[in-house]
């Protein structure tokens, strides 16, 4: 909780931007650079180490074939003369490895096609001359914030050469050393094994990618791939495979299966008096090359002008191939740009950006798609607001364009503890007009029953991203994110890319209570009540918490419609000190009174929401349950109590359900008590806070 306010607090104050990036584990660049310096020795990186850990936990594990013999050595160990960058960064720089990293690579490949934001990744000045202290950086674009991520330039190697991505020129760095810091964001090399291309594209732009199915390609694909290319959007291709054992096989033609390839170049040419597309194409192993018509050795290219003539040259794993066959051959396309518009319009316009963190929790937001009906509501709800058309003068459909994103959080980080991508996707709903510009609402299971969706993401996939492109009447919509399956634990970032200014917001409850003065005083006590109360307290005519534990457990072991593993002496004491205007840590006979109408009130409620008389609540119950009592709780405060109060299984007895309540109760009082102008919010020194929360 605290380092997710720290994290709120710092975007505001402008931190994250890619000129102001955060410093990923708190690592400053120059601050170490300069330390070496100053004791003339080289850096080493304690939080990314050069051992077996830092290489992977299965197939790149301690002690494997693979990670046997591996030595962690310097540039400088390698070569005589090592340079960070030779000529400039270009595609041939990337050549893979043993790792299958082809989609980051391909990636890579494309960043260097952009000078502006290969500098946005790769920050200047870094070199092996007299500034170099053993030390590098990096920045990427982390789920809505840039990270600047240090490293040592301690590599993997094996048998003298690099182990995994190198350049064709021997004597060059930069590729390798960006993947090293790559993987440090992710955990270690192995976690980076797998994935699709957009997944690089993002976090090297902080952009927005669209997947297109080649198989039913729009009619302009060409033109939208060449807009793209010119617009200085990242492209990656593959060819699907069918079957496990079609990985990385290669065809006849030399094309390789379920491999990442770059999209570097689409250009016509004249041929034989006719206009040809050409698809320009990159395979990141630097080799193996399309072996077809308009391949690197191929009789058409002596048809074409020579000023039309592209640069071909043998086996550098670049090649060109007419744009009909790549349509034939390859499966998908995936494309990544800052301004998505670009890929439709003439002109260059800047669309609107909105990001928004989120949470599934088990048992509190994690509800599942639509299949899911009692629990889908649980998810967390953003209202887009569109309310310009787009400027589409030869599109006869009005309506506002926008791209939405749904991007799981920091799940390669968890392969080493057997995590993996969830399945994720998101509806679109249109928001009835009774709820027009209310934000301080979350709509319950009621709406989701009786209102149809109006769209929804092309599908639900466990890949990092889903995003797709729209286009809607104005109007005000609900976004609801989910994982395909309820009850998963994850971390999102939703981000809505829209032509026109639009307003994006979290849709959630307000954090309110209606709390009634339910105080009953001695002289309303009756006779009937007084007697079980002298005989409760003793001598003293006061109940102690212990006293009301034996109490309350003696009643509900008598009911058999309600299950509870009995009120425990903590949640007795949070009950006496609600009650305890006196301060001496027990009830007198008003005082008790009180919480006896207070405790019949919430097994009232408890009994209500309890749908399925299964004598227990389940969280979706205790949400509705906790309005009628009157708390109003948004979804983290939600979160928090239901970590707090739940079973394992998911469910709150009646004894948690009391605690529960009770505490909230006392926690809304005292600080309506010390807010005394009412204006939502408070002022403590550390003396205070810790007296309250000890309470």
């Amino acid at each position: 909780m605290a380092s997710n306010l720290a994290k709120k607090r710092a975007l505001a104050a402008g931190f994250g931007t890619n000129a102001n990036a955060v410093k990923y584990l708190n690592q400053d660049f120059e601050a170490l650079r300069a330390q070496c310096l100053s004791r003339g020795g080289l850096f080493s990186d304690p939080t990314f180490p050069a051992a077996p850990e830092s290489l992977g936990f299965n197939e790149l594990g301690p002690s494997l074939y693979k990670t046997k013999a591996v030595q962690w050595k310097r540039p400088g160990e390698l070569c005589s003369r090592p340079e960070f960058i030779v000529g400039g960064a270009t595609r041939t720089d990337i050549c893979q490895g043993a790792l299958g990293d082809c989609w980051l690579l391909a990636a890579i490949a494309s960043l260097t096609l952009n000078e502006d934001v290969m500098a946005r990744v790769v920050p200047i000045g870094q070199s092996f001359g007299e500034s170099y202290a053993g030390i590098f950086h990096f920045q990427f674009w982390q789920f809505g914030e840039w990270v600047d991520v240090v490293i040592d330039d301690r590599l993997p190697t094996k048998d003298g050469e690099l182990l995994f991505v190198h350049s064709a020129e021997g004597s060059e760095f930069w590729s390798a050393l960006l993947e090293k810091a790559y993987a440090k964001v992710n955990g270690c090399y192995e976690a980076l094994s797998g994935g699709s291309t957009t997944e690089g594209f993002e976090d090297f732009t902080g952009g927005i990618a669209e997947n297109y199915d080649l198989r039913q390609p729009p009619s302009n694909m060409f033109q939208i791939i060449k807009k793209a290319i010119e617009s200085g959007a990242l492209l990656g291709c593959s060819i699907d495979i069918t079957s496990a054992a079609d990985s990385e096989a290669v065809t006849q033609q030399k094309l390789v299966k379920g491999h990442a390839y770059s999209l570097t170049g689409a250009v016509e040419v004249t041929y034989r008096g006719c206009k040809e597309k050409l698809i320009r194409i990159r395979n990141p192993w630097g080799q193996v090359e399309w072996t077809g018509a308009w391949s690197d050795s191929s009789s058409e290219w002596n048809s074409v002008d020579d000023s039309e003539r592209q640069n071909v040259k043998a086996d550098d794993g670049e090649f060109w191939m007419s744009f009909t066959e790549f349509l034939r051959h390859y499966s998908r396309i995936e494309i990544c740009t800052l301004t998505p518009d670009t890929l439709t319009d003439d002109s260059v316009k800047h669309w609107s950006v909105c990001n928004y963190d989120g949470s599934w929790r088990k048992g509190s937001t994690a509800g599942g798609c639509r299949n899911h009906a009692h629990t889908f509501w649980m998810n967390p709800q953003f209202v887009i607001r569109l309310d310009e058309a787009d400027d589409d003068p030869d599109d006869n459909e009005v309506g506002c364009s926008f791209v939405v994103g749904l991007i799981q959080k920091n799940r390669r980080r968890l392969r080493k503890v057997g995590e993996d991508m969830h399945t994720i996707g998101f509806a679109i709903y249109e928001v009835p007009p009774q709820f027009h510009g209310q934000r301080e609402i979350h709509l319950d299971n009621n709406y989701f029953l009786t209102h149809a969706q109006k769209a929804r993401s092309e599908t639900f996939v466990n890949r990092r991203e889903v995003s797709t492109r729209f286009k809607m009447p104005p109007g005000e919509y609900l976004i609801v994110p989910s994982t395909f399956e309820p009850h998963l634990n994850g971390d999102f970032c939703l981000r809505v890319f829209s032509e026109k200014q639009t307003e994006t917001r979290p849709c959630d409850d307000p954090v309110k209570a209606d709390l009634d003065d339910e105080t009953v005083s001695d002289d309303d006590v009756d006779a009937e009540f007084r007697g079980l109360f002298a005989k409760l307290a003793g001598d003293d005519m006061e109940i102690s918490a212990a006293e009301l534990k034996t109490f309350m457990n003696k009643i509900v072991s008598k009911r058999t419609d309600i299950k509870t593993d009995g009120f425990s002496l903590e949640t007795c004491r949070i009950m006496v000190n609600l009650m305890d205007d006196s301060g001496n840590g027990k009830l007198g006979l008003g005082e008790f009174a009180t919480l006896w109408k207070k405790v019949q009130k919430y097994l009232g409620i408890y009994k209500k929401n309890d749908m399925d008389n299964s004598g227990t609540m389940s969280t979706p119950e205790m949400r509705m349950a906790l309005k009628e009592a009157g708390f109003t709780l948004n979804n983290s405060i939600f979160q928090i109590l239901i970590a707090r109060y739940a079973e394992p299984d998911m469910t709150i007895d009646f004894d948690n359900f009391v605690a529960c309540l009770m505490r909230l109760d006392m926690m809304f009082r005292v600080f309506k008590k010390i807010d005394a102008h009412d204006s939502g919010s408070i002022e403590l020194d550390f003396h205070q806070w810790l007296t309250f929360v000890m309470i």
